[in-house]
């Protein structure tokens, strides 16, 4: 019995071997057949007996072979193409970041040294002097566009933040000299009485409540102020409600027709805006700012604010914060034809800054593909704390 079973065994062995000739002869000529020879034949045919333990097989029909005798998916369009190198990657790109598309956010101060901004790594709030060597550093690779936010003596403050129109205030004084020491920037100030406000809110308080149109009035004051000073441009980021209409009217009527508007259009009442708070010592003396600025919830309601504030003769209209509200931007860059600009916000810049800093991201990557998203997404402007050394980094890359 057992000569019997050894027999047959070998029958069984020596049918498996003459099969796997037959099989492999038969893929020979089917390789030459089909012109890729044996060589190649053999080499497949390795490929296909040689495996893993748990080798499978495509189930038949799924995978057309091509002439080479390689597997082929039979689809003519194929967008890797577009992908296959560097230089068709570059000549296909939809979405180009410039240092043209920046705008650099300065902090300053009235004091003959700089002070260091713990909660935003690598920013610090600039003396005067400090801000012009700073603006000058950043212009050599490409940027050509600043705007200024002040941290104000608390002695200064009031209610109704009556320094912000004062033409020796550090604003005034700071815009000058930018626009002495580089005539063809462009010099941005930002319109709100939160630096200067005793209450901590950008506008003047009355019995808990923020006033509009009284605050609207001491806007109007301000942004001539700015515009006697040299400003390019305003920005509006107060968020009352016809501001914009009444500071292009007050600058028209000052002869100030040249002066844009930058409208901070979908500006939200957001937790990312901490680390800018502790830069200018400006966090509400009470409450919050939900009453004027608008809810992280709503999207459609930018409209009414764009619809609005273009009406009013806003030339730009902005989103604030930007990556968290990043449809926000494409649903303006949908609606308008003005340009529109977004804010990468300290908050956002802080966590990109921690991570790198422990190690977790590559920050000159992250850092450009964040700036690029916005982009993509629609903006035409970018404010950010990285626009002197996201260029730097563009130039470095040969992007520009």
């Amino acid at each position: 019995q057992n000569s019997i079973i050894m027999f047959l065994a070998s029958c069984f062995c020596v049918g498996a071997l003459v099969e796997q000739a037959a099989l492999t002869a038969n893929r020979a000529v089917s390789g030459r057949r089909s012109g890729i020879g044996s060589v190649s034949a053999a080499i497949l045919d390795t490929a296909n007996v040689v495996g893993v333990p748990w080798e499978t097989s495509v189930p038949e029909g799924v995978l057309e072979r091509n002439t080479r005798g390689r597997p082929w998916v039979q689809q003519r369009s194929r967008p890797r193409r577009n992908r296959k190198s560097e230089a068709v990657r570059k000549m296909v790109r939809e979405t180009v970041l410039t240092p043209a598309n920046f705008i650099y956010p300065l902090f300053i101060h009235d004091e003959s040294s700089n002070a260091v901004i713990a909660s935003m790594p690598g920013c610090e709030r600039h003396s005067l002097q400090s801000m012009v060597a700073e603006a000058k550093d950043a212009w050599q690779y490409g940027v050509r566009s600043f705007i200024v936010f002040p941290k104000v003596d608390d002695a200064l403050k009031s209610n109704r933040g009556e320094e912000s129109y004062n033409p020796n205030g550090i604003v005034p004084r700071a815009v000058s000299m930018l626009k002495e020491a580089l005539p063809d920037s462009i010099v941005c100030t930002d319109v709100a009485l939160d630096p200067y406000s005793s209450m901590g809110h950008d506008g003047i308080v009355e019995d808990g409540k923020i006033l509009n149109d009284d605050t609207i009035e001491q806007l109007c004051k301000q942004s001539i102020c700015q515009a006697r000073a040299g400003s390019d441009i305003v920005a509006p980021s107060d968020m009352m409600d016809g501001r914009v209409g009444a500071v292009r009217d007050a600058l028209d009527a000052e002869g100030f027709s040249d002066v844009s508007i930058l409208a901070y259009t979908a500006k939200y009442a957001s937790a990312y805006y901490g680390p800018f708070r502790d830069a200018l010592d400006s966090h509400p003396g009470f409450g919050d700012k939900k009453t004027y600025q608008q809810d992280p919830a709503n999207g459609r309601e930018a409209y009414i604010e764009a619809a609005l504030d273009e009406f009013e003769g806003a030339d730009i209209l902005l989103v604030k914060p930007g990556l968290p509200y990043l449809d926000v931007v494409l649903r303006l860059r949908q609606s308008t034809n003005l340009p529109v600009a977004a804010y990468h916000v300290s908050g956002e810049y802080s966590m990109l800054k921690a991570a790198a800093e422990r190690g977790w991201l590559d920050e000159r990557k992250v850092a450009l593909e964040t700036l690029l998203s916005f982009r993509r997404a629609g903006a035409d402007i970018i404010l950010t704390y990285y626009a002197k050394q996201a260029s730097k980094w563009l130039v470095e890359d040969g992007l520009l």
